[in-house]
């Protein structure tokens, strides 16, 4: 028998009748008021919610990034959760700029027990939901619309009164048609302004009208048409906030939510890196940040995002992955060997105060407190680029190009047999073995060096050949010169400089110098060698031995025994 098409099991999402919708033409050009839910949402998710100590550390942390609203408990779900907004409220933890937010279920015995819970709060805002969506009231509840529009009229009545009762609290109230993303547009607005005729929001009396995709089930487009819809329908739309709370069952929560802001929405409510149930609440760190790479302040402060990652992964005891947007371990890391050139000619290329223009990095790790120590990584699919960023940038080795593309067929011999990841002190012990370590067939032992009155060097260069006393006396234009010229005679075999490069490896008292040159031995293929020393004329002769010696080695035995006889 053949199975169907599970795809016909589904309905699809129903288009917005909105032709002239302008969200599409919008840009952000200012940051939506942020609310954080990871104390309540977010810790309802969890395998095992937080303590009270581990909720504490967490609403420090939204504290000190910037948060102004967090949503703190569900205080009727639990006691542990009544009693950590009591401890709040009594211990004088909430800074003067912080509103904090608790949610209820629209039942008389929870409201009540939920506006308890903050009584003595400075500023505190009640959250009242139920679903409305056809599924709900045909499957859960078997009522009509209009028993479920009365069930969010009565919870709105008795949080009026009680708060109204409670005048030392400046109250704000918030509703949410719970399953908005699934529901009628006309319903909707039906339900939300008979909320909001009860409230009669205004200047003392806030007014947040939260629109969830409870569950995500239509393409972000979708839902910014919804929300544009109500923005232009909706009754005293002044007196209001409209917030968003999208959830990321299709992946596109942080889509839909930058949409939802285009398309008239004044506030977003989500988690850190998106924790939540299911497939997790829109994340605040990624909208936050993706508004910096649009020269929009977020108004969050995440110049420590190692601090924050560290916090929330020890709060939920979830990691967050290594690919995650911004602050995983990996995400500004490059193994492949083009995209390791572009990132290290981009840094090169970078001025401080400059608009950011680092290809592959949409945004400067340094702006998150992150170093760039892990923005190149080198394994077996990386190219020169990147050993070459990681030497220089942890050893001050700046290899010429050529010698680039020479020691990186090293670096991938290397990557190849081991199949790891070569650190950069990896990458330095391979230099030092291919190019500095090499003390046969030639060892530098010391020099003499003269210069005469018309501006001609001589030098004797006192070398070890097989552990034998060998000299090298030369006269050139230079120190380099002169002693090529000694090294023909003393190994009778011609060796010729093709290029050579020097800079400072550090500064001040101890400072050393490195030397790279390009030789030629015989009718061979060029290669390099490299020297460092405190001297410089003594890296460069040290650049030279290591350049015949590196020829030596290669050579096969007959072709050594042939070069070395006087």
């Amino acid at each position: 028998m053949m199975l169907r098409n599970p795809a016909t099991k589904y309905r699809p999402a129903t288009a917005v009748d909105i032709a002239d919708r302008t969200w599409p033409a919008k840009r952000i050009t200012r940051a939506p008021v942020w609310m954080s839910t990871d104390l309540r949402d977010g810790n309802q998710a969890l395998i095992e919610p937080m303590n009270p100590q581990r909720k504490l550390r967490f609403f420090e942390q939204l504290v000190k990034i910037g948060l102004k609203q967090i949503e703190v408990a569900f205080p009727s779900a639990s006691q542990t959760d009544f009693d950590f907004v009591r401890m709040l409220i009594e211990e004088d933890r909430i800074p003067d700029d912080v509103t904090i937010v608790v949610l209820t279920q629209a039942r008389e015995d929870l409201i009540r027990r939920t506006i308890e819970s903050v009584r003595g709060a400075a500023r505190a805002v009640v959250h009242l939901y139920n679903p409305i969506a056809p599924a709900f009231r045909r499957i859960v509840f078997g009522a009509s619309r209009e028993e479920v529009k009365e069930i969010a009229l009565e919870g709105t009545r008795l949080i009026k009164a009680l708060t109204d009762g409670m005048p030392e609290t400046a109250w704000s109230y918030e509703y949410s048609p719970e399953t908005f993303s699934m529901t009628e547009l006309d319903f909707s607005l039906e339900v939300c302004d008979a909320v909001s005729a009860i409230w009669q929001p205004g200047p003392t009396r806030p007014l947040i009208l939260n629109l969830p995709t409870t569950v995500e089930c239509s393409t972000p487009n979708i839902f910014a048409d919804q929300v544009e819809w109500m923005h232009r329908h909706l009754a005293r739309r002044a007196d209001i906030v409209l917030s968003v709370h999208p959830h990321n069952d299709r992946g596109t929560a942080v889509a839909a939510a930058e949409l939802a802001v285009m398309a008239g929405a004044d506030r977003v409510e989500g988690c850190l890196f998106g924790n939540g149930e299911r497939t997790g609440n829109v994340d605040l760190v990624t909208l936050a940040l993706n508004l910096y790479t649009q020269g929009v302040d977020p108004g969050l402060d995440f110049s420590d995002i190692d601090e924050v990652r560290q916090c929330v992964e020890d709060c939920n005891q979830l990691p967050v992955h290594p690919r995650h947007p911004y602050v995983g371990d990996l995400v500004f890391t490059a193994f492949s060997g083009s995209h390791q050139d572009a990132i290290r000619k981009g840094f090169a290329q970078h001025k401080a105060d400059a608009i950011w223009e680092v290809p592959y990095l949409p945004i400067d790790p340094a702006d998150l407190g992150r170093s760039y120590d892990a923005v190149i990584r080198v394994n077996s699919q990386s190219g020169k680029g990147g050993m070459a960023y990681l030497l220089e940038q942890v050893h001050g080795i700046y290899m010429p190009r050529r010698l680039q593309i020479e020691f990186s067929r090293a670096v991938q011999s290397m990557t190849d047999e081991s199949g790891l990841e070569a650190s950069a002190d990896d990458l330095y012990g391979l230099f030092k073995r291919e190019y500095l370590e090499h003390e046969a067939p030639l060892r530098y032992m010391g020099h003499q060096m003269v210069s005469g009155s018309d501006g001609q060097v001589e030098i004797e260069v006192a070398l070890l050949r097989d552990g034998e006393a060998l000299s090298a006396r030369g006269r050139g234009n230079g120190p380099i010169d002169a002693f090529v010229s000694g090294l023909n005679g003393a190994l009778d075999m011609p060796v010729r400089v093709m290029d050579y490069h020097e800079h400072a490896l550090s500064c001040g008292a101890n400072a050393a110098a490195a030397c790279y040159v390009e030789v030629r031995v015989g009718d061979s293929a060029t290669g390099f060698g490299a020297g460092i020393d405190a001297s410089i004329v003594t890296a460069s002769l040290k650049a030279v031995v290591s350049g015949v010696n590196r020829h030596l080695l290669a050579a096969s035995p007959s072709q050594r025994e042939d070069a070395l006889v006087d």
